[in-house]
C-alpha cells in the first residue's frame, strides 16, 4: 500500500513545497498547530484551511480548499479533521488536483482514500507528517 511506503513518502516530502492544512488551529496546544509550525520551520509554506480562523502562522486562512486562490499550487493537503469529514475534503482535493493527501494519525477513511487514489492522488493515511519528516528527512 502506498501510504506505508517510506521511499514514496520521502520522495513526496523532498518535492513538496506548499501544504494546505485542513483544520489548522491558531491554538498552540493543538496538534495541527505544532505540526504545521514545525513543517513551516523546515521550509514548507503552510496554507491554513479553517473557516474559524483569519490567519495562522503568518499566513492568510481560507474557509475551505475551494477558497484557496487558483494560482497557489498545493503539493499536499494535510487533514486534521475527524475521519467522517474526510470524504468532503477529498472531494475538494480532487477538484484542486492536489498531488497528495495526508491524513494525520487517527484519521482513516478507506473509501475516501480509494476515491483519491482513483483520481491519481498519492495518499498517506494514519501517519504524522512531523514524525515522518523527522524520521525520513533528517
Amino acid at each position: 500500500m502506498p501510504f506505508r511506503d517510506d521511499d514514496a513518502i520521502r520522495d513526496l516530502l523532498s518535492k513538496a513545497k506548499v501544504i494546505a492544512v485542513v483544520g489548522l488551529s491558531s491554538k498552540r496546544a493543538r496538534a495541527s498547530f505544532g505540526v504545521s509550525r514545525y513543517m513551516q520551520s523546515v521550509g514548507y509554506r503552510i496554507i491554513p484551511v479553517n473557516p474559524n480562523e483569519t490567519e495562522v502562522l503568518g499566513e492568510k486562512a481560507y474557509a475551505d480548499l475551494d477558497a484557496i486562490p487558483k494560482d497557489v499550487r498545493i503539493d499536499i493537503v494535510n487533514i486534521f479533521r475527524r475521519s467522517d469529514e474526510v470524504p468532503e475534503v477529498v472531494g475538494a482535493a480532487i477538484r484542486l488536483r492536489a498531488p497528495a493527501i495526508w491524513m494525520q494519525e487517527g484519521v482513516v477513511h478507506e473509501e475516501a482514500a480509494a476515491r483519491a487514489r482513483a483520481a491519481g492522488i498519492f495518499v498517506v493515511m494514519d501517519r504524522c507528517l512531523l514524525k515522518d519528516h523527522r524520521k525520513l528527512m533528517l
